[in-house]
């Protein structure tokens, strides 16, 4: 690899460069984090039983979503890297080919929640919960293939370093969202009550309005116009899907072993009674509204680290990573200041219940404490996909979380009956091992591509 860069631009201006395109993505994800609190308020109001169909529902219908949502991630990367070579001609292809990806991942989710239901009572889930959760998934599986369309186009445009629109159309969701989940779920105006399948239907609406809003942006766009993105019709390619398979598929499957450990782990403190239960969904919530902010970071870092890669820029690459860092860092560590401080101020928005409060409230300290390894793994993991490395950091994160996170954790919160604090003590060892190994992984990779540029 040879470099084309004629000049080292300054590593603050690298820092503004990714904290600018990391902005709207942040804001991005606190729109769909607020998603889940919209649908909570309206299903609580409601009732509990809807309230409970709802919280099953949406559990089946992330976690598995994980694994397309991270397997389109990876035209991200591939979008940053046609910009930063030049090639810009072969991203309308590209983005032709991914959108029959993501039509093919929404009709197999479709297939899934489909289906899904029938196993809630093979799963214990309480016999009056399942006519809600059955509703709620057989409503929402038909917005399901737009959510695919929507990711794909948005992972274009963030590719191209264009982040508002994620931005703009996730709150505009929102907008959408609570008043009609509202309307349909009470019935008002005339239409028929239907519970937790009207909550279902509004985000299936919400899911077709914001792929229609994207579409139409791209179409008209003149910031996009030179890529001719809808210019033809073209059939699937298998050798252009298999390779985006072939970068994708491995996120998708990291994504989904970071989620579901986090599932999983809620699951067995469960089995702890219900204090140990209310309190770790307050800790496990506070924590993932904080890791929202070193995710948009990450996925900007892709498209820096991208966009370096195509532009033959091995030095651009490190340096991409290292403000993604600087960034995390200063980030975590305002997070971990404010957890280690404010915990129990947290904790009053939630709970008065002072059992509930007092174990939560030593929970976030666990959670203050791996801000800094959560936030350097998830900011690996997006230097990595910049560098379409995404085979061996699945290993590695599958490793971290399952080979020595989960067995770890349950081992002292269950066996040796540390509890909850035990599980969080997991929870923090296989973090810590993601981000050791994954870092290592980078800078073992960026290293190799700035000797082969010095030679």
């Amino acid at each position: 690899m040879s470099s084309t860069v004629s000049h080292s631009p300054r590593f603050g201006d690298e820092v503004r460069a990714s904290a600018k395109l990391a902005l709207p993505l942040v804001l991005g994800h606190v729109s769909t984090g607020l998603i889940g609190f919209v649908d909570n308020v309206i299903a609580g109001h409601h009732g509990t039983q809807t309230l409970a169909s709802v919280t099953v529902g949406t559990a089946l219908l992330w976690l598995p979503m994980m694994v397309p949502i991270g397997t389109l991630i990876s035209l991200t990367a591939s979008v940053s890297e046609l910009d930063g070579a030049h090639r810009r001609d072969e991203i309308g292809p590209l983005f032709r080919q991914a959108l029959w990806l993501s039509l093919g991942l929404g009709v197999l989710m479709f297939g899934f929640l489909s289906l899904a239901p029938y196993a809630l009572g093979a799963f214990g889930i309480a016999p009056d919960i399942i006519p809600g959760a059955t509703g709620f998934l057989h409503a929402i599986r038909w917005g399901v293939p737009a959510l695919t369309f929507y990711f794909c186009m948005r992972y274009l445009s963030e590719g191209m370093h264009w982040t508002l629109p994620t931005m703009l159309l996730g709150f505009g969701g929102l907008l959408v969202l609570g008043p009609v989940g509202y309307v349909l779920t009470f019935g008002k105006f005339g239409l028929p009550e239907m519970g937790a399948a009207g909550l279902g239907t509004a985000s299936a609406i919400t899911m077709w309005i914001q792929a229609t809003c994207f579409a139409l942006y791209l179409w008209h766009s003149r910031r996009f116009a030179h890529l001719k993105l809808f210019s033809h019709f073209e059939p699937p390619r298998r050798a252009a899907i298999g390779q985006l398979l072939r970068t994708g598929l491995p996120i998708g499957i990291t994504v989904l072993m970071e989620g579901s450990l986090f599932i999983v782990t809620a699951l067995l403190i469960a089995r702890l009674g219900a204090v140990s239960a209310a309190a770790h969904q307050i800790a496990i919530n506070v924590a993932a509204l904080c890791f929202m902010v070193p995710m948009g970071v990450a996925e900007a870092t892709t498209v820096r680290v991208g966009h370096a890669l195509g532009a033959r820029d091995p030095a651009g690459i490190r340096r991409a990573a290292h403000a993604g860092y600087a960034i995390v860092l200063g980030t975590q560590a305002l997070s971990a200041l404010v957890l280690l401080f404010g915990h129990d101020a947290v904790v009053s928005l939630y709970t008065q219940d002072l059992a509930v409060a007092a174990l939560a409230g030593t929970l976030l300290l666990y959670a203050a404490a791996f801000q800094f390894p959560d936030g350097i793994q998830v900011l690996s993991a997006g230097a990595l996909r910049g560098l379409k490395d995404t085979r061996a950091p699945m290993w590695l994160a599958m490793f971290s979380y399952w080979g020595l996170g989960m067995p770890l954790g349950a081992g002292f919160g269950l066996w040796l009956g540390w509890g909850p604090q035990g599980m969080w003590l997991g929870l923090i060892m296989g973090l810590t091992a993601a981000a050791i190994s994954l870092g290592w992984r980078f800078n073992r990779s960026s290293r190799r591509l700035l000797a082969a540029d010095a030679t």
